[in-house]
């Protein structure tokens, strides 16, 4: 089986005539590139690479950065999304879909223009964004409100408003099974939404795994790979929830992003690191590189067809001595130092 994995992978490769990689993922190294000024005030969540249209979009405070990424510079900007942490993007549409937590909406952009086309309400603060394809609708994971607003990407319509056990973090689809999988960050599980009936069918235990952000998905291999806080990256078979492999990874993970053509999963950490791991097999997780970034660097794009990966980043003064909410509060934002950080796959 390891054999026929890898070389299924060489002739994709092959075929779709992508950049000539190597067989294994343990031979292959990423290193920085570019560090792309954006600058303003505020903090950040999480990018979304447009792959066709050649753009990482990246939500800064209250608006969403536009980034070239052939040129690598910054083109453009989406603003008024008050409290934004996530953006959809739907291709063929050519319409984006932003997350506005301090409104609890999301705007519908229009992808040309940057304008916002109408704004749809949501349940209580709108996290993670996802465009389902298939049946050209857009789910809203509701951070504080326990669940998922779904509604029509042509017309804002609502659909549904499907009820969760707890936290929703990072979700993704496949669109050939039907299904869309959400992390359960406070109950340590995935739940798993049938795409037609808009209802949570399965929910299926990450242990060894806890606390899980980000979230990717191998849809040809049948596996989600999930980033736990417990400094795990926990491979599942996305067919009956089974915990296949874990492989350790940084603290204070948040996105997880899967590469097909390389077979490398990712998992981005505040702790200043990117753990990359080679799946090897069905069953099989190996760690390639643990390529140093920047503290705070959490939250991660990638473009599919070079396969570089994008960092939001930014230089932090002292954290304030006053806690927020029983927490030790975060360290301060050096105004105007927001970045993007480019890495590239090199040879070891």
């Amino acid at each position: 089986m390891k054999t026929s994995f890898r070389l299924l992978n060489l002739i994709a490769l092959g075929v779709l005539g992508i950049m000539t990689l190597p067989a294994c993922g343990a031979e292959a190294a990423y290193r920085l590139l570019k560090e792309i000024p954006v600058g303003g005030d505020g903090g950040w969540d999480y990018l979304a690479v447009d792959q066709f249209a050649r753009r990482v979009y990246v939500t800064h405070g209250a608006k969403i950065v536009v980034i070239d990424i052939d040129k690598n510079e910054v083109i453009g900007e989406i603003a008024d999304t008050p409290g934004v942490h996530g953006f959809a993007i739907a291709p063929k549409l050519e319409r984006g879909f932003s997350s506005n937590g301090r409104e609890n909406k999301s705007s519908i952009v229009d992808l040309k223009t940057l304008k916002t086309i109408s704004k749809v309400d949501t349940g209580e603060n709108p996290d993670a964004m996802l465009y389902n394809e298939g049946q050209e609708e857009v789910y809203a994971f509701n951070g504080r409100g326990n669940s998922v607003t779904v509604f029509e990407a042509r017309t804002g319509n609502a659909v549904a408003t499907i009820p969760l056990s707890g936290k929703p973090e990072y979700a993704v689809v496949d669109v050939k099974a039907g299904r869309v999988y959400c992390n359960i960050e406070d109950k340590n599980a995935v739940a798993v939404i049938d795409t037609k009936t808009h209802k949570v069918v399965e929910t299926w235990s990450i242990a060894p795994g806890e606390e899980a952000s980000g979230m990717a998905i191998d849809g040809q291999h049948h596996r989600l790979f999930l980033g736990c806080g417990n400094k795990l990256m926990v491979m599942m078979d996305s067919t009956n929830g089974k915990v296949l492999a874990s492989a350790p990874i940084g603290q204070g993970v948040d996105a997880t992003k899967f590469d097909r053509g390389t077979q490398l999963a990712f998992s981005s950490c505040s702790d200043g690191t990117v753990t990359i791991a080679h799946e090897d097999a069905p069953n099989k997780l190996t760690v390639v590189q643990t390529l140093k970034t920047e503290s705070g660097a959490r939250t991660m794009a990638l473009d599919p067809k070079t396969h570089r990966i994008y960092l939001a980043s930014a230089k932090f003064g002292p954290a304030s001595e006053q806690p927020v909410g029983g927490k030790k509060a975060r360290p301060s934002i050096v105004p105007g130092s927001f970045k993007v950080l480019v890495y590239e796959m090199g040879e070891r």
